[in-house]
């Protein structure tokens, strides 16, 4: 899909700004008045599943896209004044320094920032420049950043180090729920049809089996999180694994807060990723509860902004760019947002046919 503009002059001092997550990316041009030149969404670019090679491959094939949707192809090396590209999956130092070394030799940009996914929703939620973020998409993880620069992460590699919460272990406890309910090892759940039905199937053992012989990818898992959401107003068992989720984001967040020893301090914690920005508000209520507990002055909210725009932010923070410049960004991206249709081909890791973009000229 294509948008146009023609107000206000476009400036070639540009930002290049990536949030690639497990089940999509999204990879905007902005340039310093905080004109949107283009966004393009494709496929999830995580280190994690793809490798180095592989996420960096989604990245510049994206950017290819945006670059001839936003019509710079006259433009010189480097493309960006300033680029983030925070992917998830870049979660350990060596992991970002490995990440950082294969996208320089891009050449897109002299002054490259590599990271994982999380400061871009702590940007898109608060412009306070510090405070918690908490993404919960087809993972989970945390960032705590204090007001004088002090970080705390989480290497947040799923079972192994702890994680709990993402899509893919809603999904998954979905399945042994629906499975249980089915054998009568387990109480009985609407979720006993409910899975089987989201795969075309008759019963969850179907599914079990299925995805044992390679016939249904375990990826495809994650897709059951919106059964369960659905399911969680009247069965027992969804929304007692919806009230896990909650516990966990309640985990992470009280763990950084006391961590950063802000538990006196008023700090933002802002909550995204699509499981997140899907619960109901009464799931959102339980976690601020449980926040204000260890942190009473804690404003806990769901970023209204998706993590691209905050990427874009920080990059504009970066060259630096003034208030009305960050302001327009932050509407225009927000709009451009709104018009991409999720694709579900995506959600299942699936490239779609062909990337849907919004381009600004």
């Amino acid at each position: 899909m294509t948008a146009t503009r023609t107000d206000g002059p476009r400036s070639d001092v540009l930002v290049l700004a990536v949030d690639g997550g497990n089940a999509k990316t999204d990879l905007a041009l902005v340039d310093s008045h905080g004109r949107l030149l283009s966004l393009v969404r494709g496929a999830g670019s995580s280190a994690h599943a793809l490798g180095i090679e592989g996420s960096v491959e989604v990245v510049e094939g994206l950017l290819e896209g945006a670059i001839s949707d936003a019509g710079l192809g006259s433009l010189g090396s480097p493309l960006a004044a300033v680029a983030y590209i925070l992917l998830a999956g870049a979660d350990l130092p060596e992991e970002r320094s490995d990440l950082r070394t294969k996208i320089a030799e891009q050449g897109w940009t002299h002054r490259l920032v590599v990271d994982n996914d999380t400061p871009a929703l702590l940007r898109a939620g608060t412009d306070r420049g510090w405070g918690i973020a908490v993404v919960c998409g087809a993972g989970i993880n945390c960032l705590g950043l204090a007001s004088d620069g002090r970080e705390v992460r989480f290497p947040s590699l799923g079972a192994i180090s702890g994680d709990w919460g993402g899509g893919g272990d809603v999904g998954l406890a979905a399945l042994a729920a629906a499975a249980r309910s089915a054998d009568g090892r387990g109480p009985r759940t609407v979720l006993e049809t409910a899975v089987p039905a989201h795969f075309g199937l008759a019963d969850p053992l179907e599914v079990s089996r299925a995805i044992h012989l390679g016939q249904i990818p375990s990826a495809r898992l994650l897709e059951l999180a919106p059964a369960v959401l659905a399911a969680s107003d009247q069965d027992r068992i969804a929304a007692d694994i919806v009230g896990q989720v909650a516990n966990e984001v309640i985990a992470f967040a009280t763990a950084a807060l006391r961590r950063l020893e802000l538990t006196g301090a008023d700090p933002d914690v802002v909550l995204g990723g699509r499981l997140m920005r899907a619960v109901s508000p009464g799931v959102i209520e339980t976690v601020a509860r449980g926040v204000n507990e260890t942190a009473p002055n804690a404003r806990v909210l769901v970023a209204e902004s998706e993590p691209i725009v905050g990427a874009a932010l920080l990059g504009l923070d970066a060259l630096p760019a003034d208030g009305s410049a960050r302001a327009r960004a932050r509407a225009e991206l927000d709009a451009a947002v709104a018009e991409i249709v999720y694709d579900s081909a995506v959600t299942a890791g699936r490239l779609p046919e062909q990337s849907p973009s919004v381009t600004f000229e």
